[in-house]
């Protein structure tokens, strides 16, 4: 027996020595593997390369600093997305996804912009995509429609080129994909002209009030697979007109709602089979005609108590994007830029010095 336990020994140490090696091997291949989803491509799509740390130093004092009461990773994430080939984000943009990340630290902000689906894995040179990368919860994909529609009703609706010639066909698309993107993954889907004001994730199966009886979509938080989102899937194709404006948007939201609840108005945080229709202050606390308001000066005071029981502002861009705004005014909107996306305001301010300069 005594021969035999050198032997064993032998084979002992002959046994770790092989595991230690192939521990060690798993390790590295696991680390590139990691480095290589960090930088490259993931499961669900295609990751843009972040930029070097040297490129955040612009926003740094904008930016905000990891603390130990920042939020734990909860499911859902928040999604804004471009149905255009447009990949120069303006000012509101960067403002909408900067206030987002600020609001919800433990949650993925993912944005999907369908000019960046061309296979190139280095972000456009641009400002917005240098400042939006340096929060670390931001994400920029490329949209992949096919993909994004494959299984569902309105896969077979994009596929029919008609439609790419009807007058609203990017704000019908940017509706299919919000429907279809609550359905798929659920999550908060959000318009790139709002500012988040508060955390939205105790907002679920919800919906706001954008006037006295019309829903918007501008703002969706919903469980994936909810029945709801499958019904709005569904009507999108079985009342599709694409020749009137809202009617695959607000109308389509409004009139899914009524038949879900069996009613024929829609009151103020109404919860219907648990599906909720928040009161216009949510979401919507500046009406579409009053979009002017939000360029006209006003108290600090004034506009927190007006502010009370916002979650968000949707600040009407279709209306609002040509008016001018004077960045270091107290027009409601630069408070809520100063406010609420201090890196993008930075950079409007630093931009507005510039341009007022005089010519050398």
């Amino acid at each position: 027996m005594s021969s035999c336990l050198p032997k064993l020994t032998t084979v002992v140490l002959s046994h770790r020595l092989r595991a230690l090696f192939i521990l060690t091997v798993s390790l590295v291949f696991f680390a590139s593997v990691m480095f290589y989803w960090r930088t490259g491509e993931d499961t669900e799509g295609q990751l843009y390369s972040l930029p070097t740390q040297s490129r955040c130093e612009d926003f740094f004092l904008c930016l905000p600093h990891p603390t130990a009461g920042v939020l734990p990773a909860s499911p859902g994430d928040v999604f804004f997305v471009e149905t255009s080939e447009r990949t120069d984000p303006s000012y509101l943009f960067t403002c909408s996804v900067e206030s987002a990340a600020r609001a919800h630290p433990g949650t993925k902000v993912v944005v999907l912009m369908k000019g960046l689906a061309n296979g190139n894995a280095s972000l456009p040179n641009h400002w917005g995509f240098s400042l939006l990368s340096c929060f670390p919860n931001v994400e920029m994909r490329p949209l992949d429609l096919p993909e994004l529609f494959s299984g569902t009703p309105l896969a077979k609706w994009y596929l029919q080129p008609e439609h790419q010639k009807e007058p609203y066909f990017l704000p019908v698309l940017s509706d299919a994909c919000r429907i279809t993107i609550m359905w798929k993954f659920g999550g908060i889907y959000l318009d790139t002209d709002f500012i988040v004001l508060k955390n939205l994730k105790n907002l679920t199966n919800a919906l706001g009030k954008q006037s006295q009886d019309v829903l918007n979509g501008a703002f969706l938080s919903f469980k994936p697979k909810h029945e709801f989102m499958e019904l709005c899937m569904q009507d999108f194709v079985d009342n599709y007109n694409g020749w009137i404006w809202a009617h695959q948007g607000p109308e389509l939201l409004t009139r899914v709602f009524k038949r879900w609840c069996s009613i024929s108005n829609i009151e103020n945080n109404m919860d219907c089979k648990g599906v909720r229709a928040l009161s216009p202050e949510a979401v919507y606390p500046i009406h579409w005609e009053d979009w002017k308001k939000l360029f006209e000066p006003i108290s600090s005071s004034e506009l927190h108590k007006l502010l009370k029981n916002t979650y968000a502002v949707h600040v009407w861009n279709k209306l609002s994007h040509g008016t001018k705004l004077e960045i270091t005014s107290q027009a409601f909107l630069a408070q809520l830029y100063s406010q609420f996306c201090p890196a993008t305001y930075a950079k409007m301010k630093k931009d507005s010095e510039e341009q007022s300069r005089p010519a050398m």
